[in-house]
């Protein structure tokens, strides 16, 4: 049998990887069956699939905490994934684990987001609460699996079973059908709880330093903070005349370094105290093998408090956030109303619908009904998939015409 390139990075994953890593040869494969790449393994197929998707790109312009109209620094949602990307391939490397599956999860982890950040995603989840709710993981699986449009065989991306897996092990709503072909899995996967890790080390110290960059916070505000407080001491330490912008820079990246080392002991000390030996054991694990020591989660905890009074439920956050919620309301009211002022691309999904389902849709967003049920799931795949700007537009274009 011939050899080709992608032989060669099966046999560089036996020889480096952990016997507990996911290696690519093992994957469960994808839902519609492909032909093997020449030089590329599973995971780096998906990983590239992932980049030039709409959805990757339609990150840069979603929220991460703080609307993208506030100025050009803080970070969107794509710029928080690069981050935590980077963290989580750093991590997995040092624990031997399958960075290229590491990378297409933590690249993946947020396509099903909505505009406006949590309160957009607040604000479906109330507007679909009738047909089950919204999940911004389980609308991830379902953007992947059917709604990108990029190849003639088959629907979605045709990811990996493994990176597919992540969406719905990190779901609030396990009992949901499309959560089915995954229950009989275990544990999640070390590479997964290395993104789930790198995601919230990621997040608590950005939105210190964008909170830090618009005024919400100032440097002295964070003294009360006792992990800010070490960190500072720390680098002060190192460089006893640092000032301003340069301190800020450098406690975040001991913050960040701190947390990454802590991670990484713990985490070894945990593999080694549940005797992680092999794929099966990170299966059939009752806890977490990739976490924090409990003196950072409690510091952690302390941290991400200070954030909620401090940061979150700042007046100026607040207010973005209202107003965000209150464009994707009256959207959704008007498209479950009004299916025929939907673009056609979502419209098509509507008319192809039977007759007797369309002609049930009711004249309100409560009214019950699979017609309702319809044209809700498709209008709110419609707004998942808007930037915080599209959205803002969509609203003028609908409710502020003369301004057009």
């Amino acid at each position: 049998m011939t050899r080709t390139p992608a032989d060669d990075w099966i046999d560089l994953e036996a020889s480096f990887l952990a016997p507990y890593a996911m290696p690519s040869s093992q994957s469960r494969g994808r839902a519609h069956a492909e032909a093997p790449h020449a030089y590329r393994t599973v995971y780096q197929r998906d990983r590239e699939r992932i980049v030039h998707c709409t959805s990757f790109r339609r990150l840069m312009g979603k929220t991460q905490v703080l609307v993208a109209s506030i100025n050009d620094h803080h970070r969107t949602r794509l710029t928080h994934t690069l981050e935590v990307t980077q963290i989580a391939r750093t991590i997995a490397r040092r624990l031997r684990l399958n960075e290229d599956l590491t990378e297409s999860i933590a690249l993946s982890h947020d396509l099903g987001h909505p505009p406006f950040g949590h309160a957009g995603e607040e604000a479906l989840d109330e507007c679909l609460r009738e047909f089950g709710g919204f999940d911004h993981n389980l609308q991830g699986l379902r953007q992947v699996d059917e709604r990108e449009d990029r190849y003639p065989e088959y629907p979605g991306l045709n990811l990996s079973f493994e990176v597919r897996e992540a969406f719905v092990q990190h779901a609030k709503r396990k009992d949901h059908p499309v959560t089915l072909p995954f229950r009989d899995v275990g544990a999640p996967l070390l590479e997964a709880q290395v993104v789930d890790m790198a995601d919230s080390l990621a997040y608590d110290v950005h939105d210190i330093d964008d909170a830090l960059g618009i005024g919400l916070l100032q440097l002295g505000d964070l003294e009360s903070v006792e992990m800010w407080r070490v960190a500072a001491d720390r680098s002060r330490s190192r460089n006893p005349d640092i000032r301003g912008d340069r301190f800020r820079t450098a406690v975040l990246r001991e913050l960040i370094n701190w947390q990454i080392a802590d991670l990484l002991g713990e985490t070894e000390r945990n593999l080694k105290r549940c005797a992680i030996t092999q794929l099966e054991n990170v299966r059939g694990a009752s806890a977490p093998i990739v976490n924090f020591s409990e003196e950072v989660q409690q510091g952690k905890a302390a941290l991400e408090a200070f954030l909620l009074a401090r940061v979150y439920r700042h007046h100026r956050v607040l207010r973005m956030a209202t107003k965000g919620q209150r464009f994707l309301r009256a959207l959704f009211a008007e498209f479950v109303r009004y299916p025929e002022l939907l673009p056609a691309r979502h419209l098509r999904r509507w008319t192809a619908a039977p007759n007797e389902i369309r002609q049930g849709v009711a004249s309100t967003v409560s009214a019950a009904g699979s017609g309702s049920e319809q044209i809700a799931g498709i209008v709110g795949d419609y707004l998942a998939g808007m930037t915080d700007r599209f959205a803002q537009q969509e609203y003028e274009r609908l409710f502020q015409p003369a301004s057009q």
